[in-house]
């Protein structure tokens, strides 16, 4: 479903390049939960760069505000006025007519049906994964939301039917393979990609998560800063830092798990052995 989603935002993507290249990038909200995004919302009532730079920014802030009112978006007179100088300054390859707005909105509309029926499965997962004794600890974790968090746990199951952080690592198929060669014995970049090739994406998702919010007092976003220092390559670094982030959830819900598992001793036990 996430692909299809991808798929039909990138059909969008590409229409807007004939005529408002770049709009995309001016929006960066996330979707909600009724699955409408601001930005294809956006183009569907703004299809092309005319439609905004048609106008004067008093009158196009005026109605985008009261776009904005009607859909239940946050409003900021920067940001109005941002798109109205990326309108000005983009090059459309289009001219604005009806039937290249009318592509753009069914391509519009496709992407946000699309996205309701994510946001739905998602809800699901959520509400079924928040069951478990160890939802809370894996949400606390970095870069664990409520998508990427319910598929983790969903690919993983239970950490306890691994012999180790190891086992659970290889599962993933993202530990490296030995490279054996008479007296030589080293790890070559390469990884053995046995296993879940959805936990693998998942845990990709999650380093590309990293990379982009950059939070510096994460220990996984050190490691990976310091294997791109090193110069290594993208996939190797990105997989080592998978590697890293795997051993530490196994960490986390195995001392949680064993936490609840140990009875407390409670002041009247102490009383009564007293």
């Amino acid at each position: 479903m996430s692909g299809q989603r991808t798929a039909s935002a990138n059909n969008l993507i590409a229409l807007l390049e004939q005529s408002f290249p770049g709009v995309r990038k001016l929006f960066d909200s996330p979707p909600r939960a009724d699955g409408h995004q601001k930005w294809v919302d956006f183009v569907s009532a703004y299809p092309h760069a005319d439609r905004v730079r048609g106008v004067s920014l008093k009158k196009f802030t005026k109605s985008y505000q009261k776009w904005c009112k009607s859909r239940k978006y946050n409003f900021s007179e920067e940001k109005a006025a941002e798109i109205h100088a990326a309108a000005h300054e983009t090059v459309v390859l289009t001219p604005n007519t009806e039937l290249h707005e009318l592509m753009v909105r069914q391509a519009a509309e496709q992407v946000t049906a699309i996205s309701k029926s994510v946001e739905i499965y998602r809800t699901e997962m959520d509400k079924l994964a928040s069951q478990l004794p160890k939802y809370p600890v894996v949400m606390e974790m970095y870069a664990v939301g409520k998508s990427l968090g319910p598929q983790l746990m969903a690919e993983i199951g239970n950490v306890t039917r691994f012999a180790g952080k190891q086992s659970l690592v290889a599962f993933a198929g993202v530990d490296p393979m030995p490279n054996q060669s008479g007296e030589k014995n080293s790890r070559s970049n390469k990884t053995s990609k046995r296993g879940s090739p959805y936990l693998r994406k998942a845990l990709f998702n999650v380093m590309g998560i990293y990379l982009r919010l950059s939070p510096q007092d994460e220990p996984i976003h050190q490691f990976l800063a310091k294997k791109r220092a090193e110069g290594k390559p993208y996939y190797v670094y990105i997989t080592a830092g998978a590697n890293k982030f795997l051993r530490r959830y196994y960490a986390k819900v195995r001392d949680h798990l064993a936490a609840l598992e140990t009875p407390e001793t409670t002041s009247a036990d102490n009383v009564q052995n007293a």
